[in-house]
């Protein structure tokens, strides 16, 4: 319940502020399921716990932050520019018509000014950097959400199958009931027959949801990035939903994910990124100015040596390149439009998915507490009815038809339970604020 908790705090809390940050973290390395001392079982697992050991094992969150490091390092090449290049020589040499020679030198290169293609450039690293950043937080944000959605589907699968367990004690004790009546002559084996036909298909509901269980563990391991075959305990389904009312919120988180969405924010990058390139592409057809220089020392054969050193200031000026400048730019603005527009495309996709997953949380709350009124009249129902066969006033078909609605009750309200905390996490996610 803590993580419950803490979910609708970030939901509302996040409303009040429009920073975003850029985790650059590495990711914790690869972790392992708790074991209980010896002699006990596996030690139960907190949603905590589980996110922790999904985000440590999963490869894709090792990859995008690998991304986003390569990116780091690409910024850093860019940045070189601003700095002289150094380089040595050496040589030897022998002709027909001089004695031989060998002489090492430094030369030295320096871009002095290019109507800002360099900075351009640097500017397009950046950005790039920061979209791996908020690419590199999405992922973190959909492992999360994965685990949480096959967390609570676990816990859903198990308290599907003691609901069931439920069921079949009660079946067992209509049998039970039903057998005694005939016994003692005041019903007929129809009856029984009946009663052992509901228990019979009570008993398969209970091993096809035991089976399903099985499957939902695999997964819930697998996404956890751990073998399926692993012992582990992930508790019970929270029978207490602390269902807050959300009601006039939706403009407010609408708000919050344009701002929070890490996607989004890549985006945003991605089209930064696509403007400095138009002003990259535009000084390269510019003038650029550039400084070097040269200093050296050669020994020759006979003992003579000399100096040489030299310094210039050149300017590059391409005059005419077929238009390939030309288009060039247009290219560039025609990208930099379309990453705009894919940028209006996103950011009206974030509006309708916290407004989907808004009206499902909302729709979530009313089911759950209809679902336990209908858990609560049948349970009612299903005492009446085996009341009434136990004094003789009432049908076995009366019992079973309410038992039915009983078993049915049961697994919606479990499923209404599971829904609610589904459709959190979903708004979580899609508001930008779910994190570690």
């Amino acid at each position: 319940m803590r993580v419950v908790s803490a979910f609708i705090a970030l939901l509302f809390a996040g409303c009040a502020s429009r920073a975003v940050s850029v985790s650059s973290v590495a990711p914790p390395p690869p972790a392992a399921i708790p074991q209980a001392a010896e002699g006990g079982g596996p030690t139960p697992l907190t949603l905590d716990r589980v996110i922790d050991i999904a985000l440590a094992n999963n490869p894709q969150t090792r990859e995008a932050w690998l991304r986003a490091r390569a990116a780091e390092a690409a910024l850093g090449s860019e940045r070189a520019a601003y700095l002289p290049e150094i380089d040595v020589n050496a040589s030897i040499a022998h002709t027909n018509t001089s004695h031989g020679s060998f002489g090492p030198s430094l030369a030295l290169t320096y871009l002095l000014f290019d109507f800002g293609g360099r900075e351009a450039r640097v500017e397009q690293a950046r950005q790039a950097l920061i979209a791996a950043d908020f690419l590199h937080n999405q992922i973190i944000q959909d492992v999360i959400l994965r685990v949480e959605q096959a967390y609570y589907q676990y816990l859903a699968a198990k308290a599907l199958l003691d609901a069931q367990q439920a069921t079949l004690n009660q079946r067992r004790t209509t049998l039970d009931a039903a057998e005694a009546r005939h016994n003692a002559g005041v019903s007929t084996i129809a009856d029984v027959l009946q009663a052992r036909t509901a228990f019979s298909q009570a008993q398969l509901t209970y091993d096809t949801i035991e089976g399903n269980l099985r499957a939902i563990e695999g997964a819930l391991a697998t996404a956890m990035g751990i073998s399926p075959t692993t012992a582990f305990d992930a508790g019970v389904l929270p029978a207490d939903v602390p269902a807050e009312e959300l009601s006039g919120a939706i403009d407010e988180l609408i708000a919050l994910a344009q701002t929070m969405r890490p996607e989004l924010a890549a985006a945003r990058a991605i089209a930064e990124r696509a403007q400095a390139r138009i002003r990259e592409v535009r000084a390269e057809g510019l003038p650029s100015i550039t400084a070097s220089g040269s200093a050296g020392v050669t020994w020759f054969s006979d003992g003579d040596q000399t100096k040489p050193h030299a310094a210039s200031i050149a300017l590059r000026f391409p005059l005419f390149t077929g238009f390939r400048n030309t288009f060039d730019v247009r290219r560039a603005q025609i990208e930099a439009e379309l990453a705009r527009e894919e940028v209006r495309e996103l950011s009206q996709q974030v509006s309708l998915d916290v407004w989907t997953s808004y009206y499902a949380l909302r729709t979530a709350k009313q089911r759950l507490a209809t679902s336990r009124d209908l858990l609560a009249s049948a349970q009612q129902s299903a005492d009446v009815a085996r009341a009434r066969y136990r004094e003789g006033v009432g049908t076995i078909v009366d019992v079973l038809t309410a038992e039915a609605a009983l078993e049915t009750a049961r697994a919606q309200e479990v499923q209404a339970r599971t829904d609610w905390f589904l459709a959190l996490a979903q708004l979580a996610h899609d508001t930008g604020r779910l994190n570690r």
